[in-house]
């Protein structure tokens, strides 16, 4: 088992930036990618950036890429996402995911920016 918890949302008046953070932990040997993904009210869940554990290649959704940046840090399990110019429209609940594939979740945190 993989657990996963994000920190590091907030309210952010838009044009600002939050770093989100996800702190792995228990069975790490089984994460190949890390990845963040959102969901806004009343939308489904989507992908926002993904990682790869050991290689660090990275991919992002359209609508953050030039805005966000997905990295990590080995030695401390942690994965962050380090997004600027934030606009309302990236208000959502994000989540990290991980494993093998994306087989764990964490519980979410809040980010809202305000026009």
């Amino acid at each position: 088992q993989v657990q996963l918890v994000e920190s590091g949302g907030g309210l952010v008046q838009a044009g600002g930036s939050l770093r989100l953070s996800c702190a792995a932990s228990g069975s790490i040997f089984r994460i190949n990618v890390m990845g963040w993904f959102r969901q806004a009210p009343g939308k489904q869940r989507e992908f926002v950036a993904r990682i790869t554990w050991n290689g660090g290649s990275t991919n992002y959704a359209d609508s953050v890429k030039g805005r966000f940046t997905i990295s990590r840090d080995n030695a401390k399990n942690t994965v962050y996402l380090q997004m600027n110019s934030l606009k309302p429209d990236d208000t959502a609940v994000y989540y990290c995911s991980g494993g093998p594939s994306y087989d764990y979740w964490g519980q979410g945190t809040q980010v809202t920016v305000s026009s």
